[in-house]
């Protein structure tokens, strides 16, 4: 009996990143962590600055998405994202030298716009970090998810 399957597509403006099955994805919506199985029922979600969790086959991906849509219909989990980076898109000396600079500016800046800037800013390299911090694939212990 063949076990039922999500098809996850992940599309940014500049090209797709991914297009394959999984066994179930979890993304950071602004709402909070939503997974999806296979069956789900149709939803939409708008996604937040975040790690998308890639599951299947005892393997995991994770990938950074910087906000976007999903939609959730028939199986099909379809990601519009602002942007998207797997781990070895990160350039973490680069990351590093953003975050420093956020935090700088976060403590000597009163214009409020600055400081929302910034805060978005960290939050980014902060899931640019996370990301970076895993490999390509990783194995998965269904006990853990």
């Amino acid at each position: 009996m063949a076990t039922e399957k999500l098809r996850l597509r992940i599309a940014t403006p500049e090209k797709v990143k991914f297009d394959e099955n999984a066994d179930m994805v979890i993304m950071r919506c602004i709402t909070g962590d939503m997974g999806i199985l296979p069956g789900r029922e149709a939803c939409s979600a708008i996604l937040d600055y975040g790690v998308l969790r890639i599951l299947g086959d005892g393997e995991e991906r994770r990938i950074a998405v910087f906000g976007g849509l999903a939609q959730v219909r028939d199986n099909v989990v379809t990601v519009l994202a602002n942007e998207a980076q797997w781990p070895e898109e990160i350039d973490i000396a680069q990351v590093e030298e953003t975050h420093e600079r956020s935090k700088r500016l976060l403590q000597e800046s009163a214009d409020l716009l600055e400081i929302e800037r910034e805060q978005i800013q960290m939050r980014r390299t902060l899931v640019q970090f996370e990301v970076s911090s895993y490999p390509l694939l990783s194995g998965v212990d269904r006990d853990s998810v």
